[in-house]
């Protein structure tokens, strides 16, 4: 039988997996966008296949960087205000499921081999997948009728 202490323990680790999740997306996606608005050319000299996609085009880097920056504050937003979660949360992620499926529909089309989906993984799916657990997370919370981190 489980007792309060393994209940206590086990949402602690939740609790801590959330956070770091946030984390992740908030720190990753907000200096992502900062850099790609402050130094375009350097961002698209330096990320891994981003030359590969075409010519460098310093305004459609910089909107792209505008996005990031904004989903990045979305989760940072989200952390802080329960209330506003699901919205901010589903928001960001439904633009970054986008984005990741548009990379993978370039490699099912041919435009990309399939070599480039763990390449990209890190910085395209792994943000989406992140942004669905989180969202899931506070539906989850929310349908308990809990505010979060209580």
């Amino acid at each position: 039988m489980r007792t309060r202490n393994d209940i206590g323990e086990d949402r602690r680790v939740v609790m801590a997996a959330i956070l770091i999740m946030v984390t992740f997306n908030s720190l990753f996606l907000s200096l992502n966008g900062m850099f790609m608005l402050v130094n375009p050319l350097t961002w698209y000299e330096l990320v891994p296949g981003v030359t590969d996609t075409g010519f460098f085009n310093q305004h459609f880097i910089r909107d792209i960087g505008i996005v990031q920056l904004f989903l990045g504050i979305a989760f940072v937003i989200g952390l802080f205000w329960p209330e506003r979660r699901i919205g901010l949360w589903a928001g960001a992620t439904l633009w970054l499921i986008a984005h990741a499926v548009f990379h993978l529909w370039e490699v099912a089309v041919g435009i990309c081999a399939p070599s480039v989906i763990p390449r990209d993984f890190p910085a395209v799916t792994l943000p989406a997948l992140i942004g669905i657990a989180l969202t899931l997370w506070a539906i989850g919370r929310a349908r308990a009728g809990r505010a979060a981190f209580t």
